[in-house]
Formats: C-alpha cells, sequence, structure tokens
C-alpha cells in the first residue's frame, strides 16, 4: 500500500511515520516539500507516488497567530484539504483527515459527539470546519475525518512547551478554567492507521480518556517531569481565570469529544490522559529520585 503522510514535520507527521505498519511504502513529506494549497504540485506528486491513502496531517495549528494570519490559515486549513481531496477523488484514493475539537464552542457540559452542531470561536475553529466540510463534500464514503483535541507529544504541544517554561521561571500561571483532554500523538497515530486501513468512513472522534484543564495538566506535568528527571524541580504553578490571561483566539471553556464510536469500531479503549502522559515522559529520561 502507497501512503501519504502530509505535514510530516509536525508531532503527529512524525507519529504517523513512526506508527506505519510493516509492508506500507510511506512517503511523508513535509510542507517545505509538499504546499497541499498547490494544485499543480500536489497533482505532480500523485502522477509520480500514485497514492492508495493519504493521511493529512497537515495544519496551522498556531490558534492565536492564526488570528492574525487568518489567510494563511484557511491557505493551510481549508484550502489544502479540499486540493487533497480533489486529487484523491480523481485518483481514487482514500483520505484520512485530521480536524479538531475547537469547531466546538464550549457551551455544552457533557462530551461532544459527532452529531452535535460545530460552532467555532476562532479562525483557527472556523478553517478547520471549511476544511472537514470540503473534505466530506469531494469524498463522500472515501474519506474520513477524525476530530481529536490537545495534542501532544514529547517533542510538541502543551507538553513540550510547559517543559520549556517550566525549566526557566519561577512561577507558572496558568488557565483552570477551560476543560477538555488531552491526547498523545502516539495513540492518535495508531487509530488513524486503524481507521484507515478499515476504511471507516465518516466523522470520528478520538482523545484519551479522562478530562482536565490546563492547570490539571500543567500539574501534572510538572510532577512527571521531576518523577523522570526532566527537571530537578518544578516551579510553582498558579491557577488562573480565562479572563486573567488574554489571548487574540478565543477559547471552548469545554471541549470533551465524546470517542465511544471509535472506541466501538476499533474495539480499543483509550487510555486515561494521565497514564499516557506517564508512559510518554518514561520515554524521555531516567527515573528520578522522587517515586
Amino acid at each position: 500500500m502507497r501512503v501519504l503522510i502530509t505535514g510530516a514535520a509536525g508531532q503527529l507527521g512524525r507519529a504517523l511515520a513512526a506508527a506505519a505498519p510493516r509492508g506500507a511504502v510511506v512517503r511523508a513529506l513535509t510542507r517545505a516539500e509538499l504546499d497541499i494549497a498547490q494544485e499543480a504540485a500536489v497533482r505532480a506528486l500523485f502522477a509520480d507516488f500514485s497514492p492508495e491513502l493519504v493521511i493529512n496531517a497537515a495544519a496551522f495549528t498556531r490558534v492565536d497567530e492564526a488570528e492574525r494570519n487568518a489567510e494563511e490559515a484557511a491557505r493551510a486549513n481549508a484550502s489544502g484539504p479540499e486540493v487533497l481531496a480533489a486529487a484523491c477523488r480523481t485518483a481514487g484514493a482514500w483520505l484520512t483527515h485530521v480536524s479538531t475539537d475547537f469547531v466546538f464552542d464550549g457551551g455544552q457540559s457533557h462530551p461532544y459527539d459527532t452529531r452535535a452542531a460545530a460552532h467555532p470561536l476562532s479562525v483557527y475553529g472556523r478553517t478547520k470546519l471549511v476544511g472537514e466540510t470540503a473534505v466530506t463534500r469531494e469524498l463522500g464514503e472515501r474519506c474520513a475525518v477524525v476530530r481529536a483535541s490537545w495534542l501532544y507529544s514529547a517533542a510538541g504541544g502543551f507538553a513540550a512547551r510547559m517543559l520549556t517554561l517550566m525549566a526557566s521561571r519561577p512561577e507558572l500561571r496558568v488557565v483552570s478554567d477551560q476543560v477538555g483532554a488531552p491526547t498523545h500523538a502516539a495513540g492518535l497515530a495508531g487509530v488513524l492507521w486503524a481507521i484507515s486501513t478499515a476504511r471507516a468512513a465518516g466523522l470520528w472522534h478520538w482523545c484519551d480518556s479522562g478530562v482536565a484543564s490546563w492547570y490539571d495538566f500543567a500539574v501534572a506535568i510538572a510532577e512527571e517531569a521531576v518523577r523522570f528527571g526532566l527537571l530537578p524541580t518544578a516551579p510553582p504553578i498558579v491557577p488562573i481565570g480565562t479572563a486573567d490571561y488574554p489571548t487574540a483566539a478565543a477559547r471552548p471553556a469545554y471541549s470533551v469529544l465524546d470517542k465511544r464510536a471509535t472506541e466501538k469500531l476499533l474495539a480499543v479503549t483509550a487510555p486515561h490522559w494521565r497514564s499516557a502522559l506517564r508512559a510518554t515522559f518514561a520515554g524521555m529520561g531516567s527515573p528520578g529520585t522522587r517515586p
């Protein structure tokens, strides 16, 4: 099976390449190697490689910067997926496209299933919604759209940013009134491969189990980083409200995804986010002196 992975330089793209099944012929391309919004470049790539499966992990994910660079965000998150989907339709290839919990406004207090109405609050969320809609419109039953939340890995996302800040600041202030579910990139990569291999058409949700605020997530990162010797000590972490930390983009107060349909499809149970975080950090360093 010939597989094209886009966004290969990102944390999810790297995880996808690492999790590729045996026998797959994978071409993993960075944005510098393939701008998915360039129709001519995409057509040339398809003519040369003839992928049977495309997993699109390319995206503009800098949420606040998207407010200032709406055109660039739309190019990556909306136009690019549409171009890829059109190429897949012409070639008869399957497309698995990755989207986000930020298509929701956070107005409900129970997990969002795939039937919930989308109402994004930010440029990032709006452009991602346009992208997933374009993919479905172009390909119908020959695609899957998978929404995920709070993606992180050893090399990227919130966890990596927190490790950097914890090593350099005497105190951190972290928002405690936005609630979601952290999702380890390696776990999501496995789900994307499974959905793609099964050719499971439709809209799916995935995240690790449990819920957390950004503050809860930061506290757990600090504790596990010290446990595994990634930090000698961690600075105090102070919970604050969203109003105390104004940002360019509005974020949903609650964006937990209901993933039960995906778990049933794949006959798996998502790990608790704290267990996944511990496993991530265990692979980064030797255990420290704390239990």
